[in-house]
Formats: structure tokens, C-alpha cells, sequence
């Protein structure tokens, strides 16, 4: 039965069943009840109910009732409607007036419908492949100006900051290189190459609907790149977005960003979203005086725009782009662009133009067969000291699939081409490289009795100079209750290397870059094992995770740091490479103004060569963590957020006889804001970021002396230091505060 009917004959009983008052009491007093979603947003036939008087009423189209011939004095009152939690407040109400009471109900926990894993809708409950869900609402809780600093409040999942000049990095998955991180766009591989490294800033919170994550390769489904696992970005659709959004905020070390979006319609059948992101932050900032900004300064305009059009039995057509330029440069205090390039003032500077566009349509037909296509262009423009990189990657895509679905079988098979083209300035790149990578696909999806699902898929991909290369995948789902499911996994992913578009490092600095040999295709096996367990009741839901995963590695090329200070060495390791831990995730809510979700990662990854010696990665801890607790005063609708990660020692890129730990400590980012929703739909927030204002310590080393122009003193620098900024392992931005505004239409 759908919502609307079943809260309107909820609303009847509840008006029939419980009489009003007889007019011989001739009560005076009146309340007039609103009820509202948490984003403000009206619930029409909404339940207001007195317990104490056994009256109630059934809101209207603006969520509002009025209950009228009430006694005066204090008053329990009740609000529900279907799918949300309940809340109940106090009144007092006044003979010979009215009283106003507002509520905002909050969404409870649904059985969402995902597409990773499985490229098809699917139900998340009924998914074989466990799927990670993000919130848009959850960035509200600690608001970033992009993707990048935000997916961080999942547990197993860390933005990496790879060079403390230029301030890039990428997202690691259970501690695997963020290069084994495929992100997709509303489904379609676009994030990739030079995109990997540029590419994440530039997605402003304002356009996502939804993160699905999922852990653990796929490459029978999404081919390359697909090997730690698929952070897919799924954008707004126009039909459900709001009229009018817009945010503004600002910190006070002088970074502002500022978002818009809107919607347009044509007619009845289309609708386009769109939207305007702008980040500046052009404040030299020192607070550890070595002489090098802090954070890198920046000026980044991202464009969006995403049509679509309805059409007959819900066949899916629609049509985005994106476009990206970027301006950022980080370095010694005294540079400017006269500098850019020279040997006199060190400085990095990077210029980016990117554009993005994508597309899917539906075939007509009782089968359905998607087309979808995309294209991205990246050029970038830049100088690392005196060192040049000019680099420009085109990336083409189209595959074509068909979803089939019998009694208890469903069957997915597609082909897909996928053309690079990369050309750089370096001498590894004599000429342009050019790369036709096509595949075909086939899933299928077993049902079998006792709630029991089998998965199986493989693909295969011809490379022009690997050959075939096959990725096998298989899960299994069992659905041990109506609450409880366990999922195991395993498959193969692979990923064809480009170095200077992967890694920053090889750029950045004074060392020198060694490729010992041709480099092969990495592979790798990985295993998944999940238990998830939802405990709802009436007044709580309490959602439960267990996951288990092991990742075997081989060709890995992993870059060498130690066994010379002044160059990073590259080649497929000669032995195995592994990722093994634990995750575990909780996350309760009751409807009440509180909310709690938390997430613990044990993980262990390392390298086995040939005789057996271990080597623990770079920047991997073995513990990490998440937390977020939110609290909203019923009353005042002001929230208060805690939030922030903590992680345990890592591995760091330290040199021979460096004065810095060769790990790092235990250390926390915390962050808290304070926010105050308007029935307007303004909404006024702010807070500290970083309050325990921790910084690493030594980021950089030699800073006084980027060009190495001093390195043979055998006085001062007895050890043969050259300047090194890759010592990272937290944001140098220490405590901060944050202050803005948000506005949204309803649609």
C-alpha cells in the first residue's frame, strides 16, 4: 500500500476512533501543529495525536493541523506518519489563543536501492555485493569544499595527502594506493589517469545524492583500475532536486567556497539540473615557519549541468557534463608567477582544464538494453621547481549491456571499448600513447531457496600489449534472517600502469625517477566476507557490520623510497604484496534528537619479496577510526555535531639517518559544528575544524634549501639531506573556524 493511503486511513481511524471533547467542557485553548521532514519539506496526512486527551487530527497538504476546543494547561503531544520516527513534545496551551508546535521527523533507516556491484537497481538488502551508503546529509555534518576531504567519514576509506607543496592526494580503500581506487560518475569510469590525482577536487558536496562504495575488486563489471574497489558518485536527479540550493562558507584562514544549483523544466517530460561551484584561498599562510605555505593557494571554478527526460515504463534517458579549471600553486612564501619555472624561488604550480560528459539511454523494448558513453579531457599545465610536466589524457567510453530477468535467474552481458590517449613532456613519454581496451562482460544471479543468492561474472579485456586478460568474480549471499544476511566474495582485478599520471611523487621534489624495467600488468585476488545485522524497532534502528577481506597482489609496482635518498626507484615487485584486516561499523538511530555512527579498521598490508622479508607500506596504519555523534535540541532545532577520524601509527618515506620517526604517532582530527534550521529553509552553521590542532611535525625536509644548492656542505649537512616534501601523513592545516549559510527551495 503506498505511503499517502496508508497514513490517510491511519489519519481517519485516528479522528473517528478517539471523539473530541464534548462541548459541555467548553475547553478554549487551540494548537495548531506543523509537521515537517527533517529537510523541511511538508508530510500531508501526518498523525497529530494527544495521548492524555485521546484526540488527534490529519495534517493537510502544508503538514499543518489545528485541534481546537482543548483545555488549557500543559499538553503531551504526539506526531507520526509512516516511515519516519515519531516524536513527541510538550505544549503549553493558553485559553483564548493559539499555540503553534513544530516537528520535524526524521527518515528512518529504508532498504535502499543501490546499482554498484551489480550495475543493475537492485535492492541493497538483496544485493550479493555489500554496498557502502553515503548520505549527502552526512557532508552537511562536517561541511568540505569537495569529495576529496569528505569521504573520509567512512570507516576504511582515507584521503591521502601525497606532497606537502602542492597539497594533491588520492583515496585509499583498506590502505591499498588510492591508484587501485576506480571512481565512477553516476556509474561510468571517468575519474582516472591525471583525473585520479586533479580530478576529485573538483566535485563539489552540492551535486551528490549518494556515495555507494563498495570494497573489494570488480573488474568482471568496471575492467581497469577497479582492483581496492568503486567509489561510485551518484549525481542528483533534476525531478528531486530542490528548485533553488545554494551554500556559502568561509574559515578563518581565509577559504571560501561557494555552491548554486538549480533546476529547469521543459515542458512535461524535461527537466535539467544545474550547477556552480567556486573555491579561492589566496591567504600565505606559515604557522610552522619553514618558509613553504601551509596549504597550497587555490582558485577553482567546477561547472555542472545534467538533463533528463521522462519517458514511457520509466526508460532511463539523460545527458551531464561537467567542466573543471584550476589554478593552484604552493611553495616558498616570497613566489609569484614570475617565478614559475626558474630556480630562484621554488614553487609548484599547476594549471587544469577538464571537462567531463556522460550519457545513458535506454533502448526501447520488453528487454532492457542500456547504451551509455562517456568522455573526459584533462590538460594540465604545470612546473614542480624548474621541472616541467605538460601532460594531456583524452579518455573515451561506451559499452552496451542488457538486463534480463527470469523466475529466479538474472542474467547482465554487455561489450565495452574504452580509447586513452596520454601525451606528456618527459622522457618516458617519446611519443603519445594510444590505447584501444575493449571487453565483454556476462553476470548472472542465482535464487535459490532458504533466501539464498549466487553471483557469478567474468570478463574479458584485450590489451594491445598484455593480451587477454581475464576477471573472473563470484559472491554468495545468505539471508540468515529477515534481519540478518552474510556475504562472501572473491574475484580478480587488474589494472594497467601509467605511472606519471598515478604519482605525484615522481614529480614533486629533487629525487630522481628509475623504472628498472617494463612494467606489467598488476593482478590481484581479493576475498570479502560480511555480516550485517539490523536491529528496527518502533522507537530505534540499530544497523550492525562486520566485513573480513584479504587482497593477494601480484606484479604490484610499489615505489621505492629507501634504497636510495635521492631517486624513487619503480618496478613490478619481485614477490607477493597483501592486504588483510577487519572493519566494524555501527550506527544507531531513534528518532530522537540523538544520532550515533561509528567505525573501527584493523588492516595489515605490506610485501613479501622473494626471500620472504617483510615491508610494511607507506602510509597504511594498522588502526583507524570514525566517529560522528549528532545531537538536535527539540526544541531551538539547533544540532550540535561531533565528528572526525583518528588513526594509529603508519609507515612513513623517511631517508637514511633522518631525524624524523620512521612512523607516526596516534592522532586525531576533530571537528564540531553548531547549526540552526529556519521553516524558511535557512539554515545558519558553524564550527571549529582540527580543534585539537594537530599538525605533523617536519613535513618538509631542507625547505631553506629546495634547489639542493648546498647539499654537499660536509659541515652542515653531514648526511647528504636533499629537499624531500613527500614526509606526509596528516593535512598541515592546524585549528580553524568555519562559518556559513545554506538556502534550499523544495522542488
Amino acid at each position: 500500500m503506498p505511503l499517502v493511503k496508508f497514513n490517510r486511513l491511519i489519519a481517519y481511524l485516528t479522528c473517528f476512533a478517539f471523539p473530541a471533547l464534548s462541548a459541555a467542557q467548553m475547553p478554549l485553548a487551540t494548537l495548531r501543529c506543523t509537521v515537517l521532514s527533517e529537510d523541511g519539506l511538508p508530510l500531508p496526512l501526518a498523525t497529530v495525536y494527544l495521548p492524555g486527551l485521546h484526540i488527534g487530527g490529519a495534517t493537510d497538504s502544508l503538514g499543518t493541523v489545528e485541534l481546537k476546543n482543548l483545555p488549557s494547561g500543559e499538553l503531551e503531544v504526539e506526531a507520526s506518519y509512516v516511515g519516519f520516527f515519531p516524536q513527541r513534545k510538550k505544549a503549553l496551551a493558553d485559553a483564548g489563543s493559539a499555540t503553534t508546535l513544530t516537528f520535524h521527523l526524521a527518515l528512518m533507516p529504508m532498504d535502499e536501492v543501490v546499482i554498484t556491484g551489480t550495475m543493475r537497481e537492485i535492492r541493497r538488502s538483496n544485493s550479493a555485493i555489500p554496498v557502502e551508503l553515503i548520505s549527502s546529509k552526512l557532508f552537511l555534518r562536517n561541511p568540505t569544499p569537495n569529495l576529496f576531504e569528505s569521504v573520509g567519514m567512512l570507516s576504511g576509506i582515507q584521503p591521502v595527502l601525497n606532497c606537502n607543496v602542492c597539497n594533491t592526494g588520492d583515496i585509499q580503500i583498506n590502505g591499498m594506493d588510492g591508484v587501485y581506487t576506480q571512481v565512477l560518475l553516476d556509474g561510468m569510469p571517468i575519474v582516472s589517469g591525471l583525473g585520479a590525482v586533479y580530478g576529485l577536487m573538483g566535485i563539489p558536496n552540492s551535486l551528490i545524492d549518494r556515495i555507494e562504495v563498495v570494497k573489494g575488486p570488480a573488474g568482471s563489471l568496471y575492467g581497469s583500475e577497479a582492483m581496492a574497489g568503486q567509489i561510485n558518485i551518484i549525481t542528483k536527479n533534476p525531478d528531486q532536486a530542490p528548485r533553488l540550493a545554494l551554500e556559502i562558507f568561509t574559515t578563518s584562514w581565509g577559504e571560501w567556497n561557494a555552491d548554486a544549483g538549480w533546476k529547469t523544466k521543459i515542458g512535461q517530460k524535461t527537466s535539467a539540473l544545474w550547477g556552480a561551484n567556486g573555491f579561492m584561498f589566496q591567504n600565505r599562510v606559515d604557522h610552522n615557519q619553514d618558509g613553504f605555505t601551509d596549504l597550497a593557494l587555490q582558485k577553482r571554478l567546477s561547472l555542472f549541468n545534467k538533463w533528463q527526460w521522462n519517458r514511457p515504463d520509466n526508460q532511463m534517458a539523460q545527458l551531464g557534463a561537467r567542466f573543471v579549471r584550476e589554478d593552484r600553486w604552493g611553495g616558498e612564501l616570497e613566489w609569484n608567477p614570475g617565478f614559475r619555472g626558474g630556480d630562484v624561488i621554488y614553487g609548484e604550480s599547476i594549471y587544469t582544464n577538464r571537462l567531463e560528459a556522460f550519457g545513458t539511454y535506454q533502448l526501447p523494448g520488453a528487454v532492457p538494453v542500456f547504451i551509455q558513453a562517456s568522455y573526459a579531457f584533462h590538460n594540465q599545465d604545470s612546473y614542480y621547481g624548474i621541472h616541467a610536466y605538460n601532460a594531456r589524457q583524452d579518455i573515451a567510453f561506451g559499452q552496451m549491456y542488457m538486463n534480463k530477468s527470469f523466475a529466479r535467474h538474472h542474467l547482465l552481458a554487455g561489450v565495452a571499448m574504452r580509447y586513452s590517449f596520454y601525451d606528456d613532456n618527459t622522457p618516458a613519454t617519446a611519443f603519445p600513447s594510444r590505447t584501444w581496451l575493449p571487453g565483454a562482460f556476462a553476470q548472472s544471479e542465482w535464487k535459490f531457496p532458504n533466501h539464498n543468492d549466487l553471483l557469478t561474472g567474468i570478463r574479458l579485456d584485450w590489451h594491445p600489449d598484455h593480451g587477454a586478460i581475464w576477471s573472473p568474480r563470484i559472491a554468495f549471499h545468505q539471508h540468515l534472517s529477515a534481519n540478518q544476511s552474510l556475504r562472501w566474495s572473491t574475484g580478480s582485478g587488474f589494472r594497467v600502469v601509467s605511472l606519471f599520471t598515478e604519482d605525484h611523487a615522481a614529480l614533486s621534489g629533487a629525487r630522481e625517477v628509475v623504472i628498472r624495467s617494463n612494467l606489467n600488468p598488476e593482478r590481484s585476488w581479493s576475498s570479502t566476507l560480511n555480516y550485517n545485522l539490523k536491529i528496527p524497532s518502533k522507537r530505534f534502528f540499530l544497523d550492525l557490520d562486520a566485513t573480513a577481506f584479504y587482497t593477494w597482489f601480484s606484479n604490484r609496482i610499489l615505489p621505492d623510497y629507501d634504497t636510495d635518498p635521492q631517486k624513487i626507484i619503480y618496478a613490478n615487485l619481485d614477490g607477493s604484496a597483501h592486504s588483510r584486516g577487519i572493519t566494524l561499523q555501527g550506527n544507531y538511530s531513534d528518532g530522537t534528537p540523538l544520532t550515533l555512527n561509528m567505525g573501527l579498521t584493523f588492516m595489515d598490508v605490506f610485501s613479501l619479496n622473494d626471500d620472504r622479508e617483510k615491508s610494511t607500506q607507506i602510509r597504511a596504519p594498522k588502526w583507524s577510526g570514525t566517529f560522528l555523534l549528532s545531537y538536535t535540541h527539540p526544541t531551538s532545532q539547533i544540532t550540535f555535531d561531533l565528528n572526525g577520524n583518528w588513526y594509529g601509527p603508519q609507515r612513513l618515506p623517511v631517508v637514511p639517518h633522518d631525524f624524523r620517526p620512521a612512523y607516526s604517532p596516534w592522532f586525531a582530527l576533530l571537528n564540531f559544528q553548531i547549526s540552526r534550521k529556519f521553516r524558511s529553509g535557512f539554515e545558519l552553521f558553524g564550527g571549529v575544524k582540527n580543534f585539537l590542532h594537530f599538525v605533523p611535525q617536519d613535513p618538509i625536509l631542507r625547505p631553506f634549501d629546495p634547489f639542493d644548492r648546498l647539499v654537499d656542505d660536509p659541515i652542515n649537512n653531514p648526511f647528504g639531506y636533499t629537499f624531500d616534501p613527500s614526509y606526509n601523513y596528516a593535512p598541515v592545516q592546524g585549528i580553524r573556524g568555519f562559518l556559513g549559510m545554506r538556502f534550499s527551495l523544495s522542488p
